[in-house]
């Protein structure tokens, strides 16, 4: 008999697992997590954290959000992304990214409450382990996942104490794989995969040491250093990264792949360090040094009856784009709503099926962008001559043939601009970011194509209220003149129509059904004289209804029901999209409020 038991058990506790038991403990469903270490990231490994990512700790609570921006470094300090020979050397060029050139900046401000930022991800993982413990999770370190059977009734996983070498079960309704890339769930449930693992080596090297003097003037996450003939491949291009500014940096520096890895020691550390800065006489305080690989697969389906993986179990890849955590974390917020509604009985389990549906699009998107990323360097080697010839004097007599006079090296100037200006792809590519668009039976369409995209949709975030895509962000005012965000008025596990004047009767509806269902329904009436105005018209130039129309929310902001103009009966028009949605036939019968 299993020795403890829980409605959902969360194998992980970096970013999927911990924002996983954090939401699920904010909606009051009991879960327990678990750890085969001793603590969570001893190193920073992820760090960009975009928009929507920050939208997710916004709905978590005001305090988890202020947490981050606290211990993030700023997104004013992230942008200017440097090429150089290294930190101490020539500088190649350099592009405004993370929403810092001014033409993204102002479509950053446009497109959400919350701002980018650079926050490591021994940062965020304890910010949401604490979040979750906090409201209820109950966690438990050094225990180590072995394996689970899943029956019609639930799951029972085999764990091993890693303290005493002792296994035991935990028995749990539901269970979320967020164990990583080499993830044991994954394998158990033996998911489907496409892709290759291992497709190249690298070395991280974490250390201290000042180097504001190289830096300060040109602040960036990211210093790219370019030495021919220094490392695989002959390119010699290495990633210095700003961990905190400007004592804290690591080294990402590759290795052979079909050779071992190499022992990373400090005397090599120390060297590595000194070369890509430039400075033969730097001294460092190595903290750790680690090897990885770089791994190209996805996840093609995410689940089964109630399995789930989530995170780098599901979508493995190098971290250009930092599309990792941020993934994670919004994975965990398309779950956990609706794990929460189908244990409290408002749904039936039909609506987990729109989990993978839904995710394993994003995480096929975000694999293939960022193994892209890593290609999209190819034009940057050319334009500075380092293909043509393996040979480290004539690579590097290439590169400086730019500094010269005449046509030849006018043009070479500008492939290389445009080779640089072409990375935007990787470092500010704002739609890749929040242009999901969800098409699964957890949305009801109206009716309405596709609208599409008419700028490019991996560069640019366009807001729609399509079902399906996330609600459009827009300033409103309470009344006693708060400004609040569209968002803000919806999440918290719980459903929202936005209307307008003539549009009561959704309020009358909302309540009708909800009180039949269970089904907390928020409805905010905005216009003139009513507890929310849109003093600046935003709303009412985003909201692509009439006034009497409707804009509804799942708890996870995304928009699954719209009208363009109040129906003749509300209340059944409601009915039939929870219905939809929710697919109640196979919930219990007694319903509680899903909030």
């Amino acid at each position: 008999m299993a020795e403890i038991e829980t409605d959902v058990l969360i194998i992980g506790t970096g970013p999927a697992g911990s924002a996983t038991a954090a939401l699920l403990s904010s909606y009051g469903i009991e879960n327990v997590a678990i750890n085969r270490y001793r603590w969570l990231a001893n190193t920073p490994r992820a760090h960009i954290t975009n928009q929507r990512t920050m939208e997710v700790l916004r709905d978590l609570g005001r305090d988890v959000e202020n947490e981050a921006y606290l211990f993030a470094t700023e997104g004013d300090l992230m942008g200017n992304n440097v090429f150089c020979e290294s930190l101490a050397g020539e500088e190649l060029g350099r592009m405004l990214s993370w929403g810092n050139n001014p033409e993204s900046r102002a479509e950053h401000l446009r497109s959400s409450p919350c701002q980018m930022n650079d926050l490591p991800q021994t940062f965020m993982e304890p910010l949401l382990f604490k979040t979750a413990c906090s409201r209820g999770t109950q966690a438990r370190m050094q225990t180590e996942y072995l394996s689970h059977v899943e029956d019609a009734d639930g799951v029972t996983a085999t764990c091993r104490d890693r303290l005493t070498g002792r296994e035991f079960e935990i028995r749990s309704k539901y269970l979320v794989g967020a164990d990583g890339g080499n993830s044991r769930v994954a394998e158990t449930c033996g998911l489907p995969f496409e892709g290759q693992m291992g497709v190249g080596g690298s070395m991280n090297i974490l250390f201290r040491a000042d180097l504001s003097r190289f830096v300060a003037h040109r602040p960036s996450v990211l210093y790219w250093v370019m030495q021919p003939g220094a490392n695989v491949g002959g390119i010699g291009m290495g990633l210095v990264r700003m961990v905190r500014p400007w004592n804290e940096w690591l080294i990402v520096w590759g290795y052979d792949i079909n050779e071992p890895a190499p022992e990373v020691d400090e005397a090599l550390a120390t060297e590595v360090a000194r070369q890509l800065v430039g400075d033969p006489d730097l001294e460092i305080e190595l903290l750790s040094a680690s090897t990885w690989t770089v791994n190209n697969m996805f996840a093609t389906h995410m689940q089964t009856d109630r399995v789930f993986i989530m995170g780098d179990a599901a979508h493995r890849h190098p971290p250009s784009n930092g599309l990792g955590s941020n993934t994670s974390i919004q994975d965990a917020y398309n779950l956990s709503w609706k794990l929460a509604h189908v244990l409290k009985g408002a749904a039936g389990p039909a609506l987990l099926d729109s989990y993978s549906v839904e995710r394993a699009p994003i995480a096929r998107q975000i694999v293939t962008r960022a193994n892209q990323s890593i290609g999209e360097f190819g034009p940057i080697f050319e334009a500075l001559g380092l293909t043509g010839s393996t040979d480290p004097e004539v690579m590097q007599q290439n590169m400086e043939k730019r500094g010269e006079t005449g046509a030849a090296a006018e043009a070479q100037r500008e492939a290389l601009r445009q080779a640089i200006a072409f990375k935007k792809y990787e470092f500010d590519c704002h739609g890749v970011e929040m242009n999901q668009r969800y098409d699964s039976a957890a949305v009801v369409p109206d009716g309405q194509p596709d609208p599409g995209f008419a700028k490019d949709a991996e560069l640019h975030y366009q807001p729609t209220t399509w079902p399906g895509a996330r609600l459009p962000h827009a300033w409103l005012f309470r009344r006693d003149g708060e400004k609040v965000s569209t968002l803000d008025l919806c999440g918290k596990g719980r459903w929202t129509i936005l209307t307008g004047i003539g549009g009561e009767a959704w309020a009358e509806a909302a309540q009708a059904v909800g009180a039949e269902t269970g089904v907390t329904i928020d409805v905010h009436v905005i216009g003139p004289r009513r507890e929310i105005e849109d003093h600046l018209g935003d709303w009412a130039r985003l909201r692509e209804v009439s006034d009497t129309g409707a804009v509804m929310t799942r708890p996870d902001q995304h928009v699954c029901y719209r009208a363009a103009k109040v129906v003749d009966d509300p209340a059944a028009e409601l009915r039939r999209v929870l219905d939809a949605i929710l697919q109640p036939s196979g919930a219990g019968t007694a319903h509680v409020a899903a909030e």
